[in-house]
């Protein structure tokens, strides 16, 4: 994050990571930036959130661990999100504001009221886990953290950006830490070493142990509204990003860009989003499309991290930019830090990576070869 305030403070444009890397290596770095957002960061991370909604839903209705059924929420679920987005902005917008007003209800509840049922001995260590374990939980907390540079995506129309995105981007980093480590703490101290047993819902086990059924009912309520509004979020952004890179010729088909005769809203981008989600949330379970969206992300840091190395080496400090302390002590940890991250992906969903990222230049290779002659 403290390299994001840097570069975002020095870089004013709209657009956020990929601006930042094109801005410092050029369009090929700013095709894969785009692509590894919009397939690893945006559509399995949504698939991702898909199957821990049914996931919760499965606390209170088993019917919900049924494969067909979930299959049946995930169609009509996206299905839906399609439907009112390519209706208009208007209706896609109520429906992220009404699932916002519920958002943090189940969160706050369980930290406020939580230490009523809070037992200190629940935090007794009895164990050390492995250096591979640790590494997979900490891909799998990641996916919990990104997107807190989101904001960055608006930097060119941000008021004073130089004070205003250092700021911003470690007050509500700051904010989520503090916000997450409340609840661990609470939940632990509620369930102790039982924890664990809740894989599917463990805030609701918690609220259940705070005040009964009634806890549970209220959390899993909160956490399915939660969870709904983050999907609705992003069905209703995600086509916008596809519509206008598609438009910038940076991501094909061109058609991607077209716009609803009747609604002018970008119908063929939110279709493929709400069907490439729906594919992946049928097809996947939520720890693996955690932790391919977390790895997705964190190509993305390893981007930004090596733009701020990069724009420090070859640019001019800018009068009033933020300079985060300690010279390249910061970058140079945080590159580790994610080289490490990147190191604990299972031997498949590393290979598929890759075999992605290859694919991704053969397609940028073969289309600039392809525009040359039709120029």
């Amino acid at each position: 994050m403290l390299c994001f305030a840097e570069i975002g403070s020095k870089i004013i444009v709209t657009g956020g990571a990929y601006a930042y890397v094109e801005v410092a290596f050029g369009k090929y770095a700013r095709f894969l930036t785009t692509n590894i957002f919009i397939f690893g960061g945006a559509i399995m991370a949504n698939a991702a959130v898909a199957n821990a909604l049914a996931d919760t839903l499965a606390y209170f209705f088993p019917v919900f661990k049924t494969q067909a059924i979930r299959v049946l929420l995930f169609v009509t679920m996206f299905a839906g999100f399609a439907y009112l987005n390519i209706r208009g902005v208007k209706k896609g917008m109520f429906l992220v504001k009404f699932n916002t007003i519920a958002k943090l209800t189940p969160l706050l509840f369980i930290i406020l009221f939580g230490w009523l049922s809070f037992s200190p001995a629940n935090f007794s260590w009895t164990s050390t886990p492995s250096l591979v374990d640790f590494g997979e939980v900490c891909l799998i907390l990641l996916f919990t953290f990104v997107g807190i540079e989101t904001g960055l995506n608006v930097s060119g129309e941000i008021k004073n950006p130089q004070k205003t995105i250092p700021k911003g981007i470690m007050l509500s980093a700051f904010t989520v830490v503090l916000l997450y480590t409340l609840i661990q703490m609470t939940a632990q101290g509620v369930l102790g070493e039982t924890l664990p047993n809740f894989k599917d819902a463990p805030h609701a086990e918690v609220g259940r142990a705070m005040i009964g059924p009634l806890g549970a009912t209220l959390v899993v309520i909160g956490a399915c509204f939660s969870m709904f509004g983050n999907l609705s979020g992003f069905a209703l952004n995600m086509p916008r990003i596809i519509f206008a890179a598609a438009r910038d010729e940076v991501i094909p088909p061109k058609s991607l860009a077209n716009i609803h005769a009747r609604y002018s809203t970008p119908h063929v981008a939110i279709t493929s989003y709400a069907a490439l989600a729906c594919f992946f949330a049928c097809t996947g379970e939520f720890r693996q499309l955690a932790m391919l969206a977390s790895a997705s992300f964190l190509l993305i840091y390893l981007g930004v991290i090596l733009a701020v190395i990069k724009y420090r080496m070859t640019k001019q400090d800018e009068a009033g930019a933020y300079k985060m302390p300690g010279g390249y002590l910061v970058p140079s940890a945080s590159l580790i830090a994610v080289v490490w991250f990147l190191s604990n992906l299972p031997s498949n969903e590393l290979s598929a990576m890759a075999i992605f990222l290859a694919l991704l230049t053969m397609f940028y290779l073969t289309m600039n070869v392809w525009r040359r002659k039709h120029a």
